[in-house]
């Protein structure tokens, strides 16, 4: 299967106490992602070398529906809720495919 839909998600982080429960709140989130989200093809939290604060979300999705699917989930309201408390700020890019190999 060929993903249609992807986007790459920058998060700075407010602090070292806010990036610990960040990735709690994440790993949270990602249990419920693998369990209920076929659609779902990737969704991977990045840790950046020598950038404590920095997260960067790499997600694929089967198509722009499976992503709007995914956002209508519970698990993902809360997360976008939740994250307020530990983000100062977020990036969105959303991507098209345009080649590559699976």
């Amino acid at each position: 299967m060929t993903p249609g839909f992807g986007l790459v998600v920058r998060f700075t982080l407010r602090d070292a106490a806010a990036a610990v429960g960040f990735d709690e709140l994440v790993s949270q989130t990602l249990e419920e992602i693998r369990r209920h989200e076929a659609g779902t093809v990737v969704y991977i939290n990045h840790r950046v070398p020598d950038e404590p604060r920095l997260r960067i979300f790499y997600e694929l999705y089967e198509s722009r529906a499976a992503f709007d699917a995914h956002e209508r989930q519970p698990h993902v309201r809360h997360f976008l809720a939740e994250r307020e408390k530990y983000v100062d700020k977020v990036e969105v890019t959303f991507l098209e495919l345009a080649d590559g190999k699976l």
